[in-house]
């Protein structure tokens, strides 16, 4: 088996939620760690899992960041991370791949899919070998115990329910 480690400072997390139901915010999470092992390069049978620190989420907006770290949303202070284990191996169907695992946000585990586009293999300039990988998901923030919301004056939500999920991510192939 193989073993990768996710490259933070090439990787991105992601996500988006429509406010006042006619745009969405952006937010992302600075900090989370993840690794891959797996027989071979083509990573059919791999396994992964995979950790974002709640307090380093970043909305590009202190008040509201600081909003969702709260018991409203996050609580970050009882459940300081989200994480993701796979079930499955990665299916693959085509071109395309799915990913089945168990995510779990304060506290609440529950069974999602995941689309996988596997970007390929490459070596970096300091020869480490480097995967990459693009995931697409989306979850119902109030299957995770995330429920606060606030109306506007027509009547429509503040906040979705429907979040879209976004990682771009590079792993190292270890030694």
């Amino acid at each position: 088996m193989s073993k990768w480690i996710l490259d933070a400072t090439h990787s991105e997390v992601q996500f988006k939620v429509k406010h006042l139901v006619i745009s969405n915010v952006t937010g992302s999470f600075n900090d989370f760690s993840g690794e891959i092992e797996s027989s071979d390069d083509s990573f059919s049978d791999l396994k992964t899992s995979f950790s974002a620190v709640v307090a380093s989420i970043n909305t590009n907006q202190a008040q509201r960041d600081e909003h969702l770290k709260s018991d409203d949303f996050f609580a970050a202070a009882t459940h300081p991370h989200i994480t993701f284990s796979s079930t499955e191996k990665l299916q693959k169907n085509g071109d395309a791949h799915t990913l089945n695992g168990i995510l779990s946000i304060r506290g609440v585990e529950k069974p999602i899919q995941l689309s996988v586009d596997f970007g390929g293999i490459a070596k970096d300039g300091y020869g480490q070998i480097k995967a990459g990988f693009e995931i697409t998901g989306k979850i119902s923030r109030k299957e995770f115990g995330i429920t606060w919301s606030a109306l506007t004056e027509a009547g429509g939500l503040m906040v979705g329910d429907e979040v879209k999920l976004m990682l771009n991510v590079q792993f190292v192939k270890q030694a």
